[in-house]
């Protein structure tokens, strides 16, 4: 093991770790496996959620999602308007088909 070189990694900026890349490609017309409104999460991406996203959870539309993953067929939604004590919604997760859609194009 080299102790105390640095390595280049300029090139995987943007990238998660494990198995996919955390953000979508700008041009890309499919919203991103996982996504979330949360700031804090490594999921979250703030161009894609300005575009405006809108889930479909078991057929009908959701909208107080707060995350979701299409591969792993699940969604966290708030629950009412209670908050945790760090003020963040409390969510429930919820599972079942997610198909997240972008809604400019939705409108089109």
């Amino acid at each position: 093991m080299v102790t105390g070189a640095s390595v280049d990694q300029s090139h995987l900026e943007g990238y998660s770790v494990w198995p996919y890349p955390s953000k979508a490609s700008p041009m890309s017309e499919t919203p991103p496996d996982r996504l979330s409104t949360n700031p804090a999460s490594s999921h979250y991406d703030a161009t894609l959620l300005e575009r405006g996203i809108g889930i479909r959870f078991n057929g009908a539309e959701k909208t107080t999602v707060e995350e979701y993953c299409v591969s792993e067929g699940w969604v966290r939604v708030a629950v009412g308007k209670t908050l945790d004590r760090k003020g963040n919604p409390l969510t429930m997760k919820l599972s079942g088909t997610v198909e997240p859609y972008f809604r400019d194009v939705a409108a089109a």
